[in-house]
């Protein structure tokens, strides 16, 4: 079968692999959608991922498919059923498991190879984090539950309060979900706990920034012509500062742009992967007396992907704007150069 294989940085190939059998416990789909990611974008920038994969290796993690093989004892699920399967599971057993901490399970299990014509499921996978589509929803829109569902555990681990106002920066289809999740009121525990009073999108992209308005932004701005990012969310917000400010680019100098953005007491959630091994400063006087609650969150768990599979069904917000264009697979590599000048948001790779 033809799949990406990525071998390094910025070294992706299109090669004839063979076609995966299920073991035990695992099931084999074909691939129907395969939808590019942000993620993808900088693993294949840095040509590698600290916690997902190191080269060379299947690429992508975001699909939709059609059941073509069962593996032994697995059972609930037939070929030709519509299904998506999230690019992970937890185990269910290690120290983190045992609090329901899933997404910091030491024994993660991440699967990677959406960009080809089958991919095969593990079975942890199988067992917590394989959905059936719902019918009339597009294989194109059901693969971003993945995505989808890191936006919903970083949305609900960002204590925001109705009436809050709340700053995201950045506009790419992470942010842009980040403030649809906030304009419907989705929070914490779980479900929806109340709507921000304003939603403020940085981005650096007219027509995201568009997007953004039709995910509920109550207001959006260019950086690039905004002088002062945290002065003017000071000036929008009486003088003091957001209530919470959601980072998603994966900048060292934005997390620490972000910290500046915060009123006394507010939560920043600094959302966006950094660079292995980079650092920020961080004023030891505006933590401590100003009472700032500072937190990375990653990945996602099993009710949040649950929960992202559900809010796409809905169509209570419009995420087919955040699909770009369809590609075939023999155009990925231009599809990621596009991605990297920013021309499109995500593609749906169809095999």
């Amino acid at each position: 079968m033809l799949a990406a294989v990525l071998y390094g940085q910025e070294d992706l190939r299109l090669e004839q692999v063979e076609e995966p059998t299920p073991g035990v416990g695992e099931i084999v789909i074909r691939v129907k959608a395969a939808t590019t990611c942000g993620t993808d974008l900088k693993v294949w920038r840095r040509g590698g991922h600290a916690k997902m994969l190191k080269p060379p290796t299947l690429f992508g993690h975001e699909a939709a498919g059609q059941i073509v093989a069962l593996g032994e004892g697995v059972t609930g699920w037939r070929v030709g059923d519509r299904v998506v399967a999230n690019n992970s599971a937890p185990c269910m057993t290690c120290f983190f498991c045992q609090k329901q901490e899933f997404s910091l399970c030491t024994n993660l299990s991440f699967n990677n190879g959406t960009f080809a014509e089958f991919l095969k499921i593990p079975a942890p996978i199988v067992q917590h984090n394989l959905l059936p589509i719902p019918e009339g929803l597009p294989d194109a829109i059901a693969a971003m539950t993945e995505p989808l569902a890191c936006v919903l555990h970083g949305v609900a681990r960002s204590n925001v309060k109705p009436g809050d106002r709340v700053v995201v920066i950045g506009d790419g289809a992470i942010g842009l979900m980040m403030v649809g999740a906030l304009a419907i009121g989705y929070g914490q525990p779980s479900g929806f706990s109340g709507k921000p009073s304003a939603i403020l999108l940085f981005g650096g992209n007219a027509q995201r920034l568009q997007v953004g308005e039709a995910f509920g932004a109550t207001h959006t701005f260019n950086h690039r012509q905004v002088e002062n990012l945290p002065q003017t969310v000071r000036d929008l917000t009486d003088g003091w500062g957001a209530d919470v400010v959601i980072e998603a680019t994966g900048s060292p100098t934005v997390w620490e742009t972000a910290i500046a953005c915060a009123r006394p007491g507010a939560t920043v959630n600094l959302f966006g992967g950094c660079p292995r091994d980079t650092t920020i400063t961080v004023s030891t006087e505006q933590l401590h007396y100003s009472e700032l609650t500072l937190k990375g969150v990653f990945h996602s768990t099993p009710h949040y992907v649950r929960d992202a599979l559900a809010l796409l069904a809905s169509r209570a917000l419009p995420f087919e704007q955040l699909i770009s264009d369809h590609q075939p697979l023999k155009a990925l590599e231009q599809v990621f150069y596009d991605m990297r000048d920013r021309k499109v948001i995500k593609v749906a790779m169809t095999p």
